[in-house]
């Protein structure tokens, strides 16, 4: 695709970005349920919170790795193409493999931001009904899309990479 064919492929709303979201929400739910159903059976574990650390680091790269997959084979994820998103290149390429790599990680930046600063309002508070708000915290990422020019997320403006709406009647 050329330059000037991604440049004319608009940025989708925040709107069909969240129902994509929730959407992957689910999907990656089912991902994690098997995960950690191998990893308590490889372990013989029991609890939750035995071998916590090693779970989060498992689960870390599953869902990475589900990312970087998708997006390097066709630029979507399932709840991508239902939506009509792509993730790709301002030329229209897909991302490199430490592209997609980079922004998977960057994307943890903000909510993990606010998970923190919720954990540390309710130690200093000692009000801790507030670990509620880390519910909000996936829903950080969306902040920045009201200060950048073309509504991008600010993993994509930092990694270079862009979401687009792919709608086939939008199209040139």
């Amino acid at each position: 695709m050329s330059a000037e064919a991604s440049f004319s492929l608009p940025t989708p709303s925040r709107w069909r970005r969240f129902s994509c979201m929730m959407y992957e929400g689910v999907l990656l739910f089912g991902l994690i349920f098997g995960v950690l159903l191998v990893f308590d059976y490889l372990t013989q574990s029991r609890h939750a919170l035995h071998l916590r650390a090693a779970r989060q680091v498992i689960l870390f790269m599953a869902i990475g790795l589900y990312f970087l997959l998708a997006w390097r084979r066709t630029g979507q994820t399932l709840p991508m193409k239902t939506w009509h998103l792509r993730l790709q290149m301002p030329d229209g390429s897909k991302p490199s493999w430490f592209q997609a790599l980079y922004r998977y990680v960057l994307m943890w930046i903000l909510p993990l931001l606010f998970a923190l600063a919720v954990k540390m309002m309710a130690a200093y508070t000692g009000y801790y009904s507030t670990n509620l708000l880390i519910v909000f915290a996936p829903f950080t990422i969306f902040i920045w899309t009201w200060f950048d020019k073309d509504q991008q997320f600010l993993h994509d403006r930092i990694a270079g990479t862009r979401i687009v709406d792919i709608r086939p009647h939008l199209q040139p």
